[in-house]
């Protein structure tokens, strides 16, 4: 009697560690947001390897982490060559291209140091999802075997031209299915996309985040630029937030620089804004910048200083 006693105890109180580790998994492990996100396009600039290192060194005095949280490695793109063999391309090259050797070497530290380093496909030049959703067994093979290759921590899917919900549905269920929770998976639509427009990317956002798939979605940069929107004011980003998304799922793209794209917004200003926005929204989903080699007011010779403004503007 004694021992079924004791047995009773001791599963009693292992029952009792595990909820109670249970609960200190889940206090530990909140939605992130106010994140600091630099898209990094320009690997070269004037003949010269534009380095990453700045953003690991650059070290916040609260976390003793890298002030970035993450780092969107642009752009690829899936398509045919001259001779009709299919490739991915970074920018204009294959990722094993050797002039990409340091940079693969500095995204695994950036990873060691804690910033998440995502592939972003897509963009302005248009073809990589036709291609990918008319040719699916020869392309979706083509990009997760390059996610896996390079360690990459998750995608960004930046879908500029005319695609599916159900097949935009399709790449994220699959994405799901073949990598782990810890996997993020972002997307970058215009703001308007966001707040009730339809047709950037041809299909709904609402949509997609109201279906299965799109709560696999961890949050979307939304692009306050290049006339889709601005962050001048809290006006835009308020309209996002009115339709029905929360704010820890919606970061606030901005241009980094007036040769980059239209749209561009002095940084003072857009840090006042964001200001506001954490005032009220107090889990604001972060800011992200297009792009890191000149981004103010650092510009070529200290890109980071933009996130430490943007932190501090933050709370971070």
């Amino acid at each position: 009697m004694n021992s079924i006693r004791s047995l009773r105890f001791l599963c009693s109180l292992a029952l009792a560690s595990v909820l109670v580790l249970g609960s200190a998994f889940a206090q530990s492990a909140p939605v992130t947001s106010k994140r600091v996100i630099y898209y990094y396009q320009t690997q070269y600039y004037q003949g010269k390897y534009v380095s990453l290192s700045k953003i690991w060194k650059q070290v916040s005095p609260k976390t003793h982490k890298p002030i970035t949280t993450d780092v969107m490695v642009a752009a690829f793109h899936l398509g045919y060559d001259s001779n009709n063999q299919p490739y991915i391309h970074l920018n204009d090259n294959v990722p094993s291209d050797p002039m990409f050797t340091v940079m693969w070497r500095q995204v695994a530290t950036l990873q060691k140091n804690g910033v998440n380093v995502r592939m972003m496909l897509g963009g302005a030049a248009q073809g990589s999802y036709a291609n990918l959703f008319s040719n699916w067994n020869t392309f979706y093979p083509i990009l997760r075997q390059t996610l896996r290759q390079y360690h990459l921590d998750g995608i960004d899917m930046d879908i500029e031209e005319q695609v599916a919900l159900t097949d935009a549905q399709k790449l994220v269920h699959h994405l799901n299915k073949d990598f782990s929770k810890q996997f993020i998976m972002t997307m970058s639509p215009v703001a308007p996309d966001l707040s009730g427009y339809v047709g950037f990317s041809g299909f709904n956002y609402k949509d997609l985040y109201g279906s299965s798939e799109g709560k696999r979605i961890n949050w979307f940069n939304g692009q306050f630029y290049c006339g889709w929107g601005t962050l001048a004011t809290t006006t835009d980003y308020e309209l996002i937030i009115k339709n029905g998304y929360p704010p820890e799922k919606i970061v606030g793209g901005m241009i980094g620089n007036p040769a980059n794209c239209s749209g561009y917004v002095p940084i003072p200003t857009v840090a006042k804004t964001v200001k506001e926005l954490v005032a009220m929204y107090p889990r604001f989903g972060g800011v992200a910048d297009w792009e890191y080699f000149n981004t103010l007011p650092g510009g070529l010779a200290n890109p980071v200083k933009w996130g430490a403004i943007m932190a501090k503007a933050m709370g971070n």
